[in-house]
């Protein structure tokens, strides 16, 4: 599995432990190596309409500024992981700020969430089509491998809002099975039966698309 977009290591622990005891320089180093993480996840999930009119970066320092204000009273009682505890705030502010801007929308704010931010971000539509399909239908070619990860986003995005969720934690964001769990609040087995299913029935999406259109 591909390394996850959150750091979660010995510093991340050591600096909980000096922030803990008081140590602002520790709190800032904190917050700080996970600038470029969340900045990720609302590159990822935050809709490409509201992106052009709301700077991302600025998104990113509403979720480092309330982190901040609430640090004190998670590093009493952590009830999850550091970066899971920031993912949710990212998450809050990501709806906040979709509902702000796109209050009038039809459609439901997880069905407007993009696959990858704006960029190289193939590699991950690519790695989750290796393990969808045929290793045929992956071969070397730039142009061909772009094909493949338009149609994996795109079956992606006719998943079921559960099934669609696990995946893009899964796939995008790398979090592991035992993550997953925490962030939807189910056990281990439950969550990893989840994700099986999603990927069975994005797999089924995949095939009906190859089905319909053979040529392609």
């Amino acid at each position: 599995m591909a390394k996850s977009i959150w750091p979660s290591d010995e510093k991340t622990e050591t600096l909980l432990g000096a922030a803990r005891d008081g140590d602002d320089d520790a709190v800032n180093k904190l917050l700080e190596r996970h600038r470029g993480p969340i900045r990720r996840l609302v590159e990822m999930r935050l809709d490409r309409k509201v992106q052009r009119r709301v700077d991302v970066s600025d998104v990113v320092q509403d979720v480092l500024i309330e982190a901040n204000g609430r640090l004190g009273k998670y590093l009493d009682d952590p009830a999850m992981a550091f970066h899971l505890w920031l993912r949710q705030i990212a998450w809050d502010r990501i709806i906040d700020t979709y509902r702000r801007h796109r209050v009038s929308a039809k459609r439901n704010m997880d069905r407007e969430q993009p696959m990858t931010a704006a960029g190289p971000a193939d590699q991950s539509t690519m790695n989750l089509a290796v393990q969808l399909c045929d290793p045929a239908m992956t071969p070397a070619a730039a142009a061909t491998q772009r094909e493949i990860a338009e149609k994996v986003e795109s079956v992606i995005e006719q998943l079921g809002d559960q099934d669609r969720e696990i995946i893009l934690m899964r796939h995008y964001e790398h979090l592991t099975n035992l993550e997953i769990a925490e962030v939807l609040k189910l056990n281990p087995p439950a969550a990893s039966m989840r994700y099986l299913r999603a990927v069975r029935r994005l797999r089924e999406l995949l095939e009906e698309q190859q089905v319909e259109s053979p040529d392609d």
